[in-house]
């Protein structure tokens, strides 16, 4: 049974979390786009020469993006099956939004090439006064997404409160990255890397 567009997720236009971050993956990176639905960051950064991988259980919503060159599309339950790709694919980016399930945590970092972005926005603890989801088990805890992160990656920015557009939503955001080694030669000095915030 084919899924409504109306009701078809990962519709509309690319969040501006993810859209703020994206100068910071690498130029032509990998990119994973995690419960990618209908593939709205899929097709963002594909535009912008990315080739990416969506993976989602929606086989229709992956259908939405069989045009796109530059999209692999995966279909797999990634709660409730093994996850899909191989261990040693890791990415210039992964992207997660509005979308969470604890048990992956781990793998989303694993799959962090060095110098990989972590761009993750979803639903937090609030969010149940002012619609859905509301099960508690989809709603971030206050600093829940700072110590996911905490000892792997290196925090650029993390913001968690209140908007109200599109829709009223408390919701939880970082963009994270994982720094390669600068230990091996520290006789090199080299420059700390440089993360521009964009303005």
């Amino acid at each position: 049974m084919s899924t409504p567009a109306a009701a078809m997720h990962g519709l509309g236009e690319p969040s501006r979390w993810v859209r703020h971050w994206a100068h910071l993956v690498a130029a032509g990176g990998a990119v994973l786009d995690v419960a990618s639905g209908a593939g709205r960051h899929a097709r963002f950064f594909a535009s912008l020469g990315h080739p990416v991988t969506a993976i989602d259980r929606d086989a229709a919503a992956l259908d939405a993006l069989a045009d796109e060159p530059l999209i692999t599309r995966i279909v797999a339950d990634i709660e409730g099956a093994p996850w899909p790709l191989r261990t040693d694919e890791k990415f210039a980016a992964v992207v997660v939004t509005n979308y969470l399930h604890r048990p992956l945590f781990g793998q989303l970092i694993s799959s962090l090439a060095p110098g990989g972005v972590l761009v993750h926005e979803t639903f937090a603890q609030g969010n149940e006064t002012v619609g859905k989801p509301s099960n508690p088990a989809f709603l971030l805890a206050p600093g829940e997404l700072l110590e996911v992160v905490r000892g792997h990656l290196r925090v650029v920015a993390f913001q968690d409160g209140f908007l109200a557009q599109p829709r009223p939503a408390y919701v939880q955001r970082i963009c994270a990255i994982l720094e390669a080694d600068r230990s091996d030669n520290p006789a090199q000095a080299a420059p700390p890397p440089c993360y521009e915030l964009a303005g």
